[in-house]
């Protein structure tokens, strides 16, 4: 079987036209991106999977050793895109899948040639000036009480990233968060908040787009800004509202910002 099938990814959209891939974060799945994906099903070939571990992917496929690290991931991905013939493709991730895209883009920048960053973060523990917007002991009590308790600390996640007043979200995302098996829970989520992918952004070639929330508790604005300081060109957007998941809270403004961002020829 191969590995595009255990990972339900699918490939839809028009013969020949730019290849868009979406990828979720932590604890979420393809259909995370079902309000912003089919906007662009008509002039784009659109790629959609779960990752190792999330929703629909057979169970067998992750990997405690593999995926102890977003490169495991990322091989993943370039793996799914090998297997259906893609290269020049645009990579939409969301929050950690940000930066699994910049590590599918630094080993195959044939492969992965422009990046969406959509609520990103390239670490989110404080380190000197540097401020991600938690510090190592709220990380540690995350992960403790994610041990602990393994089906206690999903509303909590869930609002945080829903953000005040999206309840809809809310509760879609506790939902989700509810159906990931707790030992890969507690593992994803430690390799995505222990994680520092800074010092990879600087090797980024791909134009960039920085899609970034003005009140996000998970990856503030700090956090954006300095991606986007990073990365040579790359092109910031505020979205003037609150939570961690625009792609469910204000799928039409990240339709128009990622439409905004592609060259002329590509949309």
């Amino acid at each position: 079987m191969e590995v595009g099938d255990t990972l339900n990814a699918t490939l839809t959209g028009p013969s020949g036209t730019p290849v868009l891939v979406f990828v979720h974060g932590f604890g979420c799945g393809r259909e995370m991106w079902r309000l912003v994906a089919p906007a662009f099903s008509d002039d784009f070939r659109v790629v959609l999977l779960d990752l190792p571990g999330s929703a629909a992917a057979d169970p067998s496929t992750y990997d405690p050793v593999r995926h102890a690290s977003l490169d495991g991931y990322a091989e993943d991905v370039l793996k799914v895109l090998d297997e259906l013939g893609l290269d020049d493709v645009t990579f939409v991730g969301h929050s950690v899948a940000s930066m699994i895209g910049v590590l599918a883009h630094l080993a195959a920048p044939t492969v992965v040639t422009r990046l969406v960053m959509v609520s990103p973060s390239a670490c989110y523990v404080d380190d000197g000036e540097y401020v991600g917007g938690f510090s190592a002991s709220d990380i540690d009590d995350l992960l403790t009480t994610m041990e602990r308790n393994q089906l206690g600390w999903q509303a909590a996640v869930a609002g945080m990233v829903a953000g005040a007043g999206h309840e809809e979200a809310r509760t879609e995302l506790e939902d989700a968060f509810c159906r990931t098996r707790p030992d890969v829970a507690l593992q994803f989520a430690e390799v995505t908040f222990r994680g520092d992918n800074r010092a990879d952004l600087p090797h980024v070639s791909a134009p960039t787009l920085v899609l970034q929330v003005r009140d996000d508790v998970i990856a503030p604005m700090t956090a954006g800004e300095f991606i986007h300081r990073q990365i040579t060109g790359s092109v910031m957007r505020v979205l003037e509202t609150r939570g961690h998941a625009p792609h469910l809270t204000n799928p039409d403004e990240v339709v128009s910002a990622i439409r905004d961002f592609l060259p002329v020829g590509v949309t």
